[in-house]
This record gives structure tokens, C-alpha cells and sequence, in this order.
């Protein structure tokens, strides 16, 4: 059925912008089929490493336009009242505030949602990297029961049947056709400009590190230091959540940071299939932590207190394949059993990592709904 006449003219706005079709026109007053989709310009922060885009399907300004329009549309969940950006929220930097992520039926995911700020660089996809590309991993949220519970071919045909997306996906992909590979390439085209990269930390570091607190600064210290105990404190973060994207989704490592004794959810286990890949899963990135709790892949704490008070203290140092860097990063030693930060220094870690906001990133309004 056709969309609602607001969504159409929200379309019809995207696809003249992206084609000047006003200026195009021929003798004849006649519009011409598009010539091709134009390229799109991908602004990295500097310091950041250089993004690898599949050759087969390049950013394109048509692309990323008709991306974003399928981020937002509830027709691609089986109940037409859940979208991507349902869970995936902009003010909260692309998560949705729960502890576990809840499908079109009401059910809970066994983990939470991920940010998706910086995934361009992601190799290795959800907690426990079942996926290597953005586009084999759009596909699970899509037709999973516990999600947006659709095949996808059933929301092809959907788009299909409107008069808004046939002349987008012609504008992006040269074709009226809609394809599932067409929705996929779109889609993963909107997701990787999600970039961000424009918080105080990243300012801090280009004025020549000028302008954070004291606390903030000390907070940086212990987030870069390795411990060796009894002349230098350190809180390890950066093992596992490594600078510049503060996480380890691009490197392909999975740590186990002794959350249990035992593992009701395996983890990577449960992709590998090795008992030694059991509670491990990927370090998430920190950038925008403040807007993305509750924190852990099950969303067992709340606060960031929490998580520092888990580092610190609480780490079950028995846990089978704790990770090296937790299991002898001990600061006081020889009488200490954990990390044993201090109350001032979880306050400076947490100082630091306030740090790592960015506000321009959950305001942008290339990312924001435009349906």
C-alpha cells in the first residue's frame, strides 16, 4: 500500500535534493533517468585510521540518503511499529537505554544493543563478532524473531508496493527493482557515516592537550597506564578499549573482564565452539559512554561507578580465562587480590571518560529521522 503522503513528499524532497532534478530537465520539460549516483564525502577525525569501504558497494550521497529513510522505517518490522532506529536511538548514541534490547513481540534479547558511532572501522560485529561485515549483520536484526521479526523479502515487497521507494532506490542503485542486497547496501551505506569524533577528548588532544581539569587529566593517566605495582597506578583501560575508537571491534579481540564464574551466556563460545572462548566478548567502544547505560553486554550495571567499582574490586579473579591484563593488574601488592583503585582515582577514570562525549554526534541531523 502507498505510504502516508507526508512520508511520499519526505521521499520525493530526498531524491530531487540528491538529483538537482530542476536544473536537469531537457527541451522537452521531460525528467531524464539519473546518470548515476554521486559520490559521498566521508570527513574522517584526524587520527583516526583510514576506512575501509567494500568496493562493491561505495558511499554514495543517494545512498546514504535512502539508508537513512530505511533506518527509520517501521514497514521493515513484521508489526510496522519498530524500525533500526527504534533501538538504535540517536540521543543515546545509537543504543536505547535497556539493559537487554526488546523485539516487535515484546521479548527480550539475551544481551543489549551496541552503539553503532564508528562502525565504519568494525570488523568484528555484535558481542560475541559473529559477523565480519556490516552488511552480513544488517540482516540478522531484520528477520530475527526477537527483533524486527520480517523476512526480508516480505519488506521488499513492501517497499516495492509504494510510490516513495522505487524512484529512491533507481536515484541510488540505477534500478526501480528492489533487491534484499539493494536494502542491505543501503542501509550499511547510512550506518557508515555514523562517525564520531568531536568530543572534548578529541579537542583536548588538538589544541596540544590544553584544557581538560586536573581530574580529567589524571583520569587519562590512569586510562593509559600499565600497572607495575609498587612504583606505577593504572587502571589498564587501554588493553582493551584501545585509542583512537576506544574499543577493540576493529582489532578483532574478545576479553573475558571477570564478570562470572560461570557462563549462562558463552560469548564468543558460542561462535567458536572452544571452551577457552567461553565469557569472552568484545570491548565496546567508551566514546559517548555517558549516553550508553546500563554498561555490559547483559546490562548488569548501571552506572559508571558500578563498572569501576567491578574493575577495582569485584573482578571474580577465578573466572576461567580472565584476562591477563585484570588478573596480575594489581596495585598494591603484595597484600592486594584486585585492581584496588582508590576512590579518587575511580573518580579521575570517570572524569576522563565524561570526556569522551560527543555532543555534535547525537544532535547531527544527517542522522536524525526523516521519515
Amino acid at each position: 500500500m502507498p505510504l502516508p503522503l507526508t512520508r511520499f513528499l519526505t521521499g520525493l524532497t530526498l531524491l530531487l535534493g540528491a538529483l538537482s532534478l530542476g536544473s536537469c530537465r531537457d527541451s522537452g520539460g521531460i525528467d531524464p533517468e539519473p546518470t548515476g549516483p554521486t559520490p559521498y564525502t566521508l570527513k574522517v577525525p584526524a587520527g583516526f585510521p583510514t576506512p575501509v569501504i567494500p568496493a562493491d558497494n561505495p558511499l554514495t550521497n543517494e545512498g546514504v540518503a535512502l539508508g537513512r529513510m530505511l533506518f527509520y522505517e517501521k514497514q521493515l518490522s513484521s508489526t510496522g511499529t519498530m524500525s533500526c532506529g527504534s533501538c538504535h536511538q540517536q540521543d543515546k548514541a545509537f543504543t536505547d537505554g535497556l539493559a537487554k534490547a526488546v523485539g516487535v513481540d515484546g521479548v527480550a534479547n539475551p544481551r543489549g544493543t551496541m552503539s553503532l558511532a564508528n562502525v565504519l572501522w568494525s570488523n568484528t560485529l555484535t558481542w560475541d563478532g559473529a559477523f565480519s561485515t556490516l552488511e552480513s549483520q544488517a540482516l540478522k536484526p531484520l528477520e530475527n524473531p526477537i527483533e524486527l521479526h520480517q523476512p526480508l523479502t516480505v519488506s521488499v515487497s513492501k517497499l516495492q508496493n509504494t510510490t516513495t521507494y522505487p524512484p529512491l532506490f533507481l536515484a541510488a542503485f540505477g534500478t526501480r527493482t528492489i533487491t534484499n542486497d539493494l536494502v542491505l547496501k543501503a542501509l550499511t551505506q547510512f550506518e557508515r557515516t555514523m562517525i564520531s569524533g568531536n568530543s572534548r577528548f578529541d579537542k583536548y588532544l588538538a589544541n596540544g592537550r590544553q584544557g581538560f581539569t586536573a581530574d580529567e587529566r589524571a583520569g587519562l593517566v590512569l586510562y593509559t597506564t600499565h600497572i607495575s605495582p609498587g612504583s606505577v597506578r593504572g587502571a589498564e583501560c587501554f588493553h582493551c578499549h584501545t585509542q583512537p575508537l576506544m574499543s577493540s571491534n576493529y582489532e578483532g579481540k574478545f576479553f573475558n573482564n571477570g564478570l562470572d564464574l560461570t557462563f549462562s551466556d558463552p560469548g564468543r563460545g558460542s561462535i567458536t565452539k572452544l571452551a577457552v572462548d567461553n565469557g569472552k566478548f568484545i570491548a565496546p567502544t567508551l566514546r559517548n559512554i555517558t549516553l550508553t547505560a546500563p554498561y555490559m553486554h547483559d546490562g548488569r550495571f548501571k552506572t559508571l561507578e558500578e563498572v569501576l567499582d567491578h574493575y577495582s574490586d569485584h573482578v571474580q579473579m577465578a573466572s576461567p580465562g580472565l584476562d591477563n591484563m585484570l588478573l596480575t593488574g594489581i596495585n598494591s601488592l603484595p597484600f592486594g587480590t584486585h585492581m584496588d583503585l582508590t576512590a579518587t582515582e575511580k573518580r579521575q577514570v570517570i572524569a576522563f571518560l565524561k570526556t569522551l562525549t560527543d555532543s555534535t554526534f547525537v544532535t547531527d541531523r544527517r542522522f536524525s529521522n526523516p521519515l
